[in-house]
C-alpha cells in the first residue's frame, strides 16, 4: 500500500475504493477492472486512489484480506454451538453459514471467489486454515472417541477444501445438476460415513 491510512477520513476513503473494487470485479472480472473504474465507483479522484494504492493488484490484495478476515469473523462465532453437534449436523451448519456468508450483499464474496486464483487469495488463506483447524480440534476435544480416527490432519484436509471448492463452484453454476441441500448432503454423509468406518475400525472387538 502507497500511504497507510491514520485519519478516520482517510481510512473511510480506503474502506470506499475496496468496495469499489468488489462492486467493479463482480462486475467485469480481474482482467477488465481498472482503477479509474474502481476511483469512479468509489466517488474519489483516481490521484485519491494513487496516494493509497499503487496500482490495481494492491486493492485485490486488500480485497482478499478483507474476504479471509470476514469469513473468520463469520466462523469463529459459530464453534461453540458447531463443535457440540454431531458429525452430519456440524457439517450441515457450517455448509449453510458458508453459502448464506457467500450469497450476501449481492453475492459480493461469491462473485469475487469465482477469480480467487487471479486475486491470488491462496496467499492470504493461512489465517482461515488456522481457524479451520482450530475448529476441528475443537470437535474432537468434544467428542474423544474421534480421536482414534486415522489420518486426522490429512482427512480434514482434504474435506475442507474440497467442502468448500464443491460449495463454490455449485452457487458459480447457473444451472447446478444438484441442489444446494443435496451437495450439502452429500458431503455431510461423506464426511459422517468415513468417521463411522474409522470408528469401527478402531473398536474393540465383542467376543
Amino acid at each position: 500500500m502507497a500511504r497507510k491510512p491514520v485519519q478516520q477520513r482517510a481510512k473511510a476513503t480506503v474502506d470506499a475504493i475496496v468496495e469499489a473494487g468488489f462492486i467493479a470485479m463482480a462486475e467485469r472480472g480481474p482482467a477488465a477492472t481498472t482503477t479509474r473504474q474502481i476511483a469512479d465507483i468509489a466517488g474519489v479522484g483516481v490521484g485519491s486512489l494513487y496516494e493509497y494504492f499503487e496500482n490495481k493488484e494492491e486493492i485485490f490484495q486488500v480485497m482478499s484480506e478483507r474476504f479471509v478476515a470476514d469469513t473468520i469473523a463469520m466462523i469463529q462465532p459459530l464453534i461453540p454451538t458447531i463443535v457440540r453437534k454431531p458429525i452430519k449436523e456440524a457439517v450441515l451448519d457450517l455448509l449453510g453459514h458458508f453459502r448464506d456468508f457467500l450469497q450476501a450483499d449481492n453475492e459480493r464474496y461469491l462473485k469475487c471467489a469465482r477469480y480467487a486464483m487471479a486475486l491470488d487469495f491462496e496467499q492470504h488463506v493461512e489465517p482461515l486454515q488456522k481457524t479451520l483447524s482450530e475448529l476441528v480440534t475443537q470437535y474432537l476435544m468434544h467428542h474423544p472417541e474421534t480421536l482414534k480416527i486415522r489420518n486426522i490432519p490429512t482427512m480434514s484436509y482434504i474435506m475442507i477444501n474440497g467442502g468448500i471448492y464443491s460449495v463454490v463452484r455449485h452457487l458459480c453454476d447457473p444451472a447446478p445438476p444438484i441442489t444446494f441441500d443435496e451437495l450439502a448432503g452429500g458431503l455431510a454423509d461423506m464426511v459422517s460415513h468415513y468417521t463411522e468406518r474409522e470408528m469401527a475400525l478402531v473398536a474393540p472387538e465383542r467376543h
